[in-house]
């Protein structure tokens, strides 16, 4: 499938460089089938149905971004996935001052040693000393934002709480699940009194997500590896609501990648540990979620395609074109988008 079906022009001015305040006043596009619904995000209590179900992605970011020394050359890394208890796998900027067994001082007592270069440019950093990793990183290293935001403007410390769910407990992302950052306490309350339950899995977002598509033709487009868990009550209770007739509502793409992971063709969703690098795109067949809430993706980008491949690729252009033209703020602190296709997305 050619990769300019999924393209579009965003405004500069349309990247929103600062989350909405309160949270749940984001705007929210709610996508029903083909119709439009222009709402807010403190609307979607009554958007959804009792019964129904929301999964959020419990996931906590890391300060996955570090900036160091090899001699008199600097070097930077973006962490993107564990590969062992002090091995790290890096996107690295001034890659070719780097080669395997370099050593590299990313300051406050934090050196590792890079190995293993990947075909991509990517090193294996395995961190030195007996501490934790995470106590490293968070002496040496910065809260990860999007490359759009951080072209614009350095990460802050306000970013170190507005780039947190208020799921967040499982350290391992590198990127938030920008979805449920709209959410607050007293939405869910809202959610709980509207009879709409809610459940947590765990998928460690990598900065691969923000890769751009290089290829022409997305059957050239190789996804990057991501570690995600649902465990058996989970996936139970998933079941469940879904045999009672109730909408497992997916909230981020994170979500719905891991559940359509753990999903088998008799759209039974099983426990699942492990890597997953599915990609999804138009003619795909939906198994374990009946609607996504996510927020505005990139042109070209594998999320635009999962939300075509969920609505339809006239649909979401259409429905892009909509939110750009009437002033929604896009990407990761942008607004949101509520997703209903037309026909069950069920197996």
């Amino acid at each position: 499938m050619n990769v300019d079906l999924f393209d579009f022009v965003l405004p500069p001015e349309r990247i929103a460089l600062r989350p909405a305040t309160p949270r749940d006043s984001a705007r929210l596009l709610v996508v029903e089938g083909a119709a439009l619904h222009d709402r807010s995000v403190g609307d979607l209590p009554g958007a959804l149905r009792a019964g129904d179900l929301l999964v959020f992605n419990d996931t906590r970011v890391i300060p996955a971004q570090l900036e160091g020394t090899r001699g008199d050359s600097r070097i930077g890394a973006t962490l993107h996935k564990r590969e062992g208890p002090r091995r790290w796998r890096a996107f690295i900027r001034n890659a070719r001052r780097l080669r395997d067994g370099d050593a590299i001082d990313f300051g406050s007592g934090v050196t590792a040693t890079a190995h293993d270069r990947g075909e991509d440019g990517s090193f294996a950093l395995e961190f030195q000393g007996d501490e934790p990793v995470e106590l490293l990183l968070d002496r040496a290293g910065r809260m990860p934002l999007p490359p759009y935001i951080a072209a614009r403007r350095p990460a802050d410390a306000q970013d170190a709480d507005d780039y947190q769910t208020m799921f967040a407990a499982e350290k391992g992302a590198v990127a938030a699940p920008t979805a449920a950052l709209h959410f607050t306490p007293e939405l869910m309350a809202r959610f709980a009194a509207a009879g709409i339950e809610h459940a947590t899995l765990t998928l460690h977002v990598g900065a691969g997500t923000f890769l751009p598509v290089k290829a022409t033709d997305t059957a050239d487009h190789k996804m990057h590896a991501e570690w995600g868990r649902i465990d058996a009550a989970t996936a139970d209770r998933l079941n469940a609501v879904r045999a009672a007739g109730g909408r497992v509502i997916a909230v981020g793409t994170t979500s719905l990648r891991l559940i359509e992971s753990a999903t088998g063709e008799d759209g039974v969703i099983r426990p699942f540990e492990g890597d997953t690098a599915i990609f999804i795109t138009p003619g795909y067949r939906f198994r374990g979620i009946d609607g996504l809430v996510t927020n505005f993706h990139l042109p070209r980008s594998t999320l635009f395609m999962l939300v075509s491949a969920l609505m339809g690729t006239d649909t979401m252009q259409a429905a892009y074109a909509h939110a750009i033209a009437d002033g929604y703020r896009f990407y990761s602190y942008g607004d949101a988008s509520l997703l209903l296709p037309d026909r069950g997305v069920r197996a």
